[in-house]
């Protein structure tokens, strides 16, 4: 019994010896197995690993086998103290004002994404760092470098030209962008070259003729085709997009001129003039003054430097620019000092057009090109024509976005888009202005144009009184909550609402009048009989 005792006990202790040497020989470099240790028996418990001086954990397999896993080290307070200084010193550098003045071209809010991502993230084209390098868009690069290739052959230039511009206008273009940009120094030079040469050939293409510029008449990019809808719908985007005066240098270096301020924002509303809301396109004058300029007759004058910050930003000044000034709001200032947070229990501006129509409010097709240009008069409320397409929801949604991003710009456009918002609410709003010549829309039902306005400002902030329809608003609903006029038009709808009604109306009072006569008659006749 003693020798089996004895027996069991060598082979446990041959055992321990040889994973002893397993670990040694795994473990270069660590402190010597502890004797003591090694001739316990091979148990591994929570408590062993917690006393365990080593920076290794042991476990025991199914097999029998030692499996050695290691641990990371432990971060010192040094280095904790280190990583919190870091973060400081970062919060000091994004804090700095200086920075956030140059700031024009952002990234979209993600309260705002959950609205519809797709109408932000170009599908077709990028422009700028936000989407460069992104694989589905990277199809239209070999595009880029061929108009890149083409203006170097128009105009006999070297490439390191547009490189050296460009180079010297870095870091004030970088300082537009949000947030840190992951592009190298050549990288993001590389790319204000790509994308603004591209740029300013579609803008070119669009007023000369592609076929002017030396491109094939059925070049798959450089031609008005259907592509060309998609391009601009990207271009229009507020996540895509170049500053204004990386555009302006360029087209300076393709022109050979100097300090041709507004050209290029010319050029962009012509080239974005397919999108624009209403049906008045670019008049033939302005369009001729242009084409004479751009072939060398130096009369045209453009448009005003009124400061425009990218493609964008010129797009919705000139659906603004060529209109009266509209009427004052409720609120003048929109950030002073008393400025207050924007309720969203208050966004509702007026009533929709079913309950504007029961207090008889009757509504009217304005004459005008000003689509935002709305007014009241005498219970006619005339709202200019609206079409509608299906680059309309993203067009908008993206000068809503700039508008809620950039503090120096007006709320015009969200203004607008929340008062028809409040107009519809139903198909048969949009039907009633469909049938007054007001809405015009290219989409398959007046449902989904109701449900276009109804989600367009979802999660938007808006404080009714900063509104430039504040006042308007103010009038009509003054005029809704007079009860004789909601009598009237009850009146007029129930009895007046087609001819024959008004037929028999008159002949019921004529009749009434002259039952009246005879019986006024009859009773005279009865006290007074004739002598």
């Amino acid at each position: 019994m003693v020798a089996v005792f004895y027996k069991d006990m060598l082979s446990w202790y041959l055992l321990t010896l040889k994973i002893r040497e397993k670990l040694e020989t795994e473990n270069q470099g660590s402190e010597p197995v502890n004797q003591d240790q090694s001739l316990r028996p091979l148990q591994v418990t929570r408590s062993d690993q917690d006393q365990n001086n080593h920076n290794h954990e042991q476990t025991l397999s199914e097999t029998g086998k030692i499996e050695v896993t290691k641990e990371s080290p432990r971060e010192t307070r040094d280095d904790w103290v280190i990583s919190i200084t870091d973060k400081l010193e970062q919060a000091n550098r994004d804090d700095d004002t200086t920075i956030w003045g140059k700031l024009c071209i952002y990234r979209v809010p993600y309260y705002l994404q959950e609205n519809d991502n797709q109408s932000y993230f170009p599908q077709t084209v990028s422009l700028g760092p936000y989407h460069h390098g992104k694989k589905r868009l990277r199809s239209m690069d070999r595009h880029k470098w061929r108009a890149v290739n083409r203006i170097l052959k128009r105009t006999n230039q070297s490439i390191k030209i547009y490189i050296d511009a460009m180079s010297e206008l870095e870091e004030k273009a970088r300082a537009c962008y949000e947030g840190p940009l992951g592009l190298s120094s050549n990288e993001f030079v590389e790319m204000l070259v790509l994308d603004g040469c591209f740029v300013l050939e579609l803008f070119r293409g669009a007023v000369e003729g592609f076929t002017e510029l030396g491109y094939a008449r059925n070049d798959p990019v450089f031609a008005m085709r259907g592509s060309m809808h998609s391009i601009q719908r990207d271009m229009i985007m507020l996540e895509n997009q170049l500053p204004l005066f990386i555009l302006n240098r360029l087209l300076e270096l393709q022109l050979g001129t100097k300090s041709q301020t507004g050209l290029v924002a010319q050029l962009a509303v012509r080239f974005f003039d397919p999108l624009m809301p209403t049906d008045e396109p670019m008049t033939k004058t302005d369009q001729s003054k242009l084409e004479n300029y751009l072939a060398g007759d130096k009369a045209f004058d453009p448009f005003a430097d009124m400061g425009e910050l990218h493609c964008l930003d010129v797009f919705r000044r000139s659906l603004l620019r060529s209109s009266p000034k509209p009427e004052p709001r409720l609120s003048r200032r929109r950030w002073s000092r008393n400025t207050r947070v924007a309720d969203k229990r208050r966004q509702q501006l007026i009533h929709c057009v079913t309950e504007l129509k029961e207090a008889g409010i009757k509504f009217r097709r304005r004459k005008t090109d000003r689509f935002w240009d709305i007014q009241f008069n005498n219970g006619y409320l005339e709202i200019p024509r609206l079409l509608i397409h299906d680059g309309t929801k993203s067009l908008f949604l993206n000068l809503i976005a700039f508008e809620q991003c950039h503090i120096d710009s007006s709320n015009d456009i969200t203004s607008y888009i929340i008062f028809m918002d409040n107009l519809i609410d139903s198909h048969a709003d949009v039907s009633y202005l469909h049938y007054c010549g007001i809405i015009e829309h290219w989409l398959g039902s007046d449902a989904e144009v109701a449900n276009l306005f109804n989600r367009l400002c979802e999660e938007v902030v808006f404080d009714t009184e900063d509104s430039y329809l504040s006042r308007l608003s103010a009038e009509v609903n003054r005029y809704y909550n007079q009860k004789w006029n909601a009598w009237r038009a009850a009146l007029k709808h129930k009895y007046f609402n087609n001819p024959w009604a008004v037929v028999s109306f008159c002949a019921a009072v004529i009749l009434l009048v002259l039952t009246l006569c005879q019986s006024f008659y009859a009773v005279y006749a009865y006290y007074k009989p004739p002598s």
